[in-house]
């Protein structure tokens, strides 16, 4: 398969992601992989870290999440860091082998005030040479562009799930405000970070939903994370059944169907899965992981079971733009990535 053959397409309809699902796993898994082949270096996987900036005390009442104001979950408020702090974290993430630094703050929108000193962090993150990523709720246009004149490279807002299914899952801000979101981010001249999440209760219809939204924008997200709900006591969705991980490898394949050029990055919940599951998202075509201990509020697999991963499986570590070629995942530091702060 070569490069000529991955179809980029912004007109799949309902009944042909549908249909991807129903393949054989094989012929699934075969048809990503020679996809993924075509359109980036084989064996070579990206590494983020998230580092949470503002922890906590949202007035959204998204059912998975811990940081809600409505939910008791434990989770310790926490009011924006301290700009020495920010950039003391996103040493240790390079020193760890990260290219990409993703700073996530628990806001509905965020205010004037926070936003300049945010804006701030991302120089500061990118005179370390690394890629800079932000998820801070909505925004407008006019803040977009703040974070784009400061050198923001990503934007991340996910989709969460289907239209149809969203408003179970979401009551205080509507499909359409995330759209706005991705649309005011994309006017700004920013990259998009968005995916969605595995196991929230919904139909392998809404999977092929929300896949099909993403990949029908007007440009496809050159990231595209793929979560597995981390079930929290104390939200509405502790109790979500678990999704079949079939059914979550397929998700990973089909996301790298529709969207060849995209990171797809194996996302929250990699701490639950096995070595053999992780392997097998990454032969379904995920090349991007957050690589550190903690995301946001929950767990992730530590730096050195990383490291022994790759090595198993003969993955290297994708370098930052400008860099020397990938360099093997083993010989990255071990000492804990930015998120452990």
């Amino acid at each position: 398969m070569t490069e000529a053959a991955v179809q980029i397409r912004h007109d799949w309809q309902p009944a042909e992601v549908l249909a991807l699902f129903e393949l054989p796993f094989g012929d699934l898994m075969l048809r990503a992989q020679l996809v993924h082949r075509a359109a980036h270096a084989p064996n070579t996987v990206q590494m983020s870290t998230l580092l949470s900036i503002k922890t906590g005390a949202c007035p959204e009442d998204c059912g998975y999440c811990p940081q809600s104001v409505r939910y008791e979950t434990g989770v310790a408020n926490e009011s924006l860091m301290e700009l020495a702090r920010v950039r003391e974290a996103a040493e240790r993430a390079r020193a760890a082998g990260a290219t990409r630094f993703c700073m996530g703050a628990a806001y509905r929108s965020p205010k004037a005030r926070d936003l300049k000193l945010i804006a701030e962090m991302v120089r500061e993150v990118r005179a370390l040479g690394l890629e800079t990523c932000a998820t801070l709720g909505m925004l407008e246009p006019e803040q977009a562009q703040e974070l784009a004149a400061a050198g923001l490279d990503f934007y991340n807002h996910n989709l969460d799930t289907s239209a149809e299914f969203y408003e179970r899952i979401i009551t205080t801000r509507t499909y359409q405000d995330r759209l706005d979101t991705l649309a005011a981010v994309r006017g700004a001249g920013l990259k998009v970070c968005c995916g969605g999440i595995v196991g929230l209760g919904e139909s392998r219809g809404d999977r092929a939903e929300l896949l099909r939204t993403l990949a029908n924008l007007p440009e496809h997200p050159e990231s595209v994370p793929v979560n597995q709900l981390v079930k929290v006591p104390g939200t509405p969705l502790q109790d979500a059944a678990a999704v079949d991980p079939f059914e979550f490898v397929r998700t990973i394949a089909i996301a790298r169907i529709l969207m060849p050029h995209a990171h797809v990055r194996l996302s929250a919940g990699r701490e639950a899965m096995s070595d053999e599951l992780q392997a097998l998202c990454f032969l379904a075509g995920a090349n991007s992981i957050f690589y550190g201990e903690k995301l946001l509020t929950t767990g992730n697999p530590d730096v050195e079971r990383d490291r022994q991963l790759f090595e198993r499986l003969g993955l290297t570590a994708e370098s930052r733009p400008g860099d020397a070629p990938a360099v093997p995942a083993s010989r990255c530091a071990t000492r804990g990535a930015a998120a452990t702060t």
